[in-house]
């Protein structure tokens, strides 16, 4: 697994943004559709994904692709995206 042939990616038909690394899924992080904006119930990085950025390299795509769309407000239920969001005060603006 190497770190060059890293792809994020929205997958529409699972409503997840996913991280993949030769093609193997190594992080996503789920998302629903609703009336308030968009929530991000779950996030998921494999232990072999662990320590190497690729969660924020994830989250920081999803938002990305959010705000791009205007998909928001964001309503971060996972405990990883809030976090990262707090730690990143200028996607601050996408939540409710």
């Amino acid at each position: 697994m190497t770190d060059d042939a890293l792809a994020l990616v929205n997958n529409t038909d699972d409503s997840r943004y996913e991280a993949r690394i030769d093609g193997d899924i190594v992080a996503f992080a789920d998302y629903r559709r609703t009336d308030a904006g968009i929530e991000f119930p779950h996030t998921v990085v494999d232990q072999r994904a662990n320590g190497r950025g690729i969660g924020s390299a994830l989250i920081r795509f999803a938002l990305d692709d959010v705000r791009e769309r205007r998909l928001g407000p964001v309503v971060p239920r996972c405990w990883f995206v809030a976090g990262w969001i707090e730690r990143h005060p200028e996607y601050a603006d996408l939540l409710t």
